[in-house]
């Protein structure tokens, strides 16, 4: 059986607040399981989808830009080149902002 995480060991886990899941959660970034209660809970697969959304958030994407790949994902593999693109565009960002500060220095 797989383990599963009540919210709050969730938390502990990937270092975010049980407000932050909601919030992902409300946002449609995560969607835990329910158990027979409709307590929400979490498994192995949930932490690493966190730490995936994570390493997206530490690129420099936004919110709204983390959603469009969390949408074109749940899609399908058809999608890879869109979300390539999505990524592109973020690199290319980071790299103008980098440039940028150097200039300034």
């Amino acid at each position: 059986m797989t383990a599963q995480y009540s919210i709050g060991e969730f938390a502990k886990l990937t270092g975010l607040s049980t407000y932050t899941l909601r919030y992902y959660e409300k946002e449609k970034l995560i969607t835990p399981a329910r158990d027979n209660h409709e307590r929400r809970f979490y498994t192995e697969h949930d932490i690493k989808w966190v730490g995936f959304l994570l390493h997206l958030k530490g690129t420099g994407m936004s919110m709204n830009e983390i959603k469009q790949y969390v949408k074109l994902r749940a899609q399908g593999d058809e999608t890879i080149p869109a979300r390539r693109e999505l990524l592109n565009q973020v690199q290319a960002r980071c790299v103008a902002q980098i440039e940028e500060m150097k200039m300034k220095m």
